[in-house]
């Protein structure tokens, strides 16, 4: 079957870290240095502007409060309202940047690194609801979208430069327990990733130009081609969880793209939903 993607907004920096939520899909516009939101009219509101800050992955705690990582500083941001104040300093135990993060349902956050391609090597930094924080999983190679899965019980994050996607268990404390392989995917490195409701992650791979839904063990269920612009994010939303959000650029992140406006969210509806977790 072939799915062909509606254009829901565009006019953005870089759309990064979508999740659904209360009717609406917030993302971050990583050097668009906002957060913002869209409905699926189209209509677009801002809930932050972050001067100075490159915002990336996104959460929110049990009482609402949105959690957004500042990629540079590094620093876990708490939004509530037009109050924003820093949630977590992750600098004494990282020292690259931090790009994506999930928020369970505990309001335990799991914060991924963005280590240089030449020693790729990054970690999982888990912070809690207090904001106290440590890392939980070392030697992931190039860490980026995260799902929580299994009622809580499960972690599985995508490993752009390994080309695999590997999967912990959630302990009681939020400790990362029995790592192992969910799906290999060479020669394509994954970047954002979500869960549907049979267990297969639908991931960007943004230099082939697609969405993919994989199987556990990896074999590849779906294709959703996106021509010359890049597969960047994704997630399900949409009253029944059946809407695909799928975030795209013409570039990948950098010093190159500030200042232009060419990443769209594009939208296509799906057979299996998702599950409702991040």
């Amino acid at each position: 079957m072939t799915r062909i993607p509606k254009l829901l907004a565009d006019g953005f920096v870089f759309a990064e870290g979508p999740r659904w939520r209360g009717e609406r899909l917030w993302f971050s516009d990583m050097h668009g240095e906002a957060v913002r939101t869209v409905d699926l009219r189209g209509r677009l509101e801002t809930v932050a502007e972050l001067p100075g800050r490159e915002p990336s992955g996104l959460g929110f705690l049990p009482d609402g409060t949105l959690l957004v990582v500042s990629m540079l500083e590094p620093e876990i941001l708490r939004i509530d309202g037009r109050n924003v104040t820093v949630h977590a300093n992750l600098s004494p135990l990282v020292s690259d940047r931090c790009n994506d993060m999930v928020v369970d349902g505990r309001g335990n956050a799991y914060v991924g690194t963005f280590p240089p391609v030449s020693d790729p090597r990054g970690v999982l930094v888990l912070v809690e609801p207090d904001g106290s924080a440590r890392i939980v999983a070392e030697d992931i190679t190039f860490p980026n979208g995260c799902v929580v899965t299994q009622g809580g019980r499960r972690l599985i994050v995508a490993e752009s430069l390994g080309r695999r996607f590997t999967e912990f268990d959630i302990a009681p404390d939020g400790s990362l327990t029995g790592r192992r392989v969910f799906a290999e995917c060479a020669p394509y490195g994954p970047d954002g990733i979500c869960i549907d409701a049979e267990g297969a992650l639908w991931a960007a791979m943004p230099l082939a130009h697609e969405f993919q839904r994989i199987a556990p063990g990896g074999e590849i269920l779906e294709r959703i081609p996106m021509a010359e612009r890049l597969a960047i994010a994704c997630t399900l939303g949409g009253p029944e969880l059946r809407t695909l959000f799928l975030l795209t650029s013409k570039e990948l992140p950098g010093e190159s793209i500030k200042g232009t406006h060419d990443a769209t969210i594009h939208i296509v509806e799906v057979d299996i939903p998702g599950t409702g977790s991040p």
